[in-house]
């Protein structure tokens, strides 16, 4: 209870990336007010100023800098990296989108995460996840860089069983309009059992628009940016198909003893996003088992 776990993951399009990752003590849950609106340990902490409306990210720490292609050749956080350099960040996130909780948009995705392996493997049932906007600055040794641009906030709550993880897909993102979209999949069966596939799409106002996804950017290569990664959705009868491209990337290449999918490949990337001509920006996860990855 003394320690938890963080890890802080920066990607520049150039290619260099920056992590930390490890245990660090746990900081005091009070705020200013005596209310408990505080969740973080060592370099990382989270503050709730405002419940739904007003959060802030805070990093200062020591971070391992290195090449997204040192990552793709084989790295899992905690091996021996590159130099250490000073990163720190006050992020500032403001939620725009209603939450979405994971299992409510249908009766099917809310049977595969209450009934099967998905649900653990996501942190089934205190889960959601919020598109937002991010403003605050973050500075890399001696270089301050002001960032301006887009968030997914994710609240999940309970115990993560990930030795039976096999992949997923799992992409968000927000545009000038006010329109969102995200969602989450799981790669087919080998028992041919329903897998978890659920999403929303937003239209700017109003409720959020139940999704399925009809065809996902699985991973199948580890490229470091540059990737075409378009999903297409179908949301109340109308299909929706948006176009990504992969900016910038961090990736973790776990050895078969982490015990996650055999030695389990994992992509996250900022991504670049076209939907109907407009230009939004957002995140894509990817995973995939060693056999189905070229």
């Amino acid at each position: 209870w003394d320690t938890h776990d963080i890890q802080v993951n920066l990607a520049f399009a150039d290619g260099n990336v920056f992590s930390m990752y490890g245990p660090g003590p746990v900081h005091d849950p009070m705020g200013s007010d005596g209310q408990p609106r505080i969740l973080g340990a060592g370099p990382l902490s989270l503050e709730i100023v405002e419940p739904y409306a007003h959060l802030r990210i805070r990093v200062d720490g020591m971070a391992q800098s290195m090449t997204v292609q040192e990552q793709m050749k084989g790295f899992f956080p905690g091996q021996t990296g590159g130099p250490e350099v000073p990163v720190r960040a006050e992020i500032d996130i403001r939620p725009v989108v209603p939450p979405w909780e994971n299992g409510s948009m249908s009766p099917e995705a809310h049977y595969v995460l209450a009934n099967e392996e998905e649900g653990g493997l996501v942190g089934y049932p205190w889960r959601f996840e919020q598109l937002c906007r991010a403003t605050g600055t973050i500075t890399v040794g001696d270089r301050t860089y002001q960032l301006d641009g887009g968030a997914n906030r994710i609240r999940r709550q309970g115990i993560r069983r990930l030795g039976s993880f096999w992949g997923h897909a799992w992409q968000a993102g927000l545009f000038p309009s006010g329109r969102g979209f995200g969602y989450q999949i799981f790669p087919p069966r080998k028992d041919g059992r329903a897998t978890y596939n659920e999403g929303y799409v937003f239209e700017g106002d109003g409720a959020l628009i139940p999704a399925r996804v009809i065809d996902a950017p699985w991973l199948r290569e580890l490229h470091p940016g540059g990737e075409a990664v378009p999903v297409v959705l179908e949301a109340g009868g109308t299909t929706y198909e948006i176009h990504g491209e992969t900016i910038a990337s961090t990736f973790m290449v776990m050895p078969a003893e982490v015990g996650v999918g055999g030695g389990m490949q994992l992509q996250q990337a900022v991504t670049r996003y076209t939907w109907d001509g407009e230009i939004g920006m957002g995140m894509t996860e990817r995973s995939n088992t060693p056999d189905a990855i070229a």
